[in-house]
């Protein structure tokens, strides 16, 4: 599976942006989805998911009520949207997927087979 994020770039604080991640080479239908992020001179956190089965998504603290994650099975694609944003939400994003993702594991970066390359955002106050 190989995974292109996209859709990041400049945004004011308050303002809205959708980041994309087109995966390619086998459907991830069948696989954990997740976003994480990595600010200069931090470790990649986490940042949203949803399990293989199921509606339900999971959300660090930080961003709960403001950022949404959704997959599009048809596209083969996962989103983020990200609205009332803050300069604290500056960071490469990285969108993830692995097919045996347990619940208890989805806010784990170790867990994740497939990675993107990362797409940066940066939110000016």
């Amino acid at each position: 599976v190989q995974l292109q994020a996209s859709g990041g770039g400049l945004v004011q604080a308050g303002g809205s942006l959708r980041l994309s991640c087109a995966a390619s080479g086998r459907t991830i239908s069948g696989h954990a989805v997740a976003w994480f992020r990595q600010a200069p001179g931090m470790e990649r956190r986490f940042v949203a998911a949803m399990p293989r089965t199921g509606n339900r998504d999971y959300y660090t603290d930080s961003v709960k009520g403001r950022f949404t994650i959704s997959r599009d099975n048809a596209r083969n694609t996962v989103y983020l949207q990200m609205n009332s944003v803050r300069p604290e939400d500056t960071a490469v994003y990285y969108c993830a997927a692995g097919p045996g993702v347990i619940t208890s594991s989805l806010a784990s970066h170790t867990a994740y087979a497939y990675w993107g390359l990362g797409t940066q955002v940066t939110v000016s106050s």
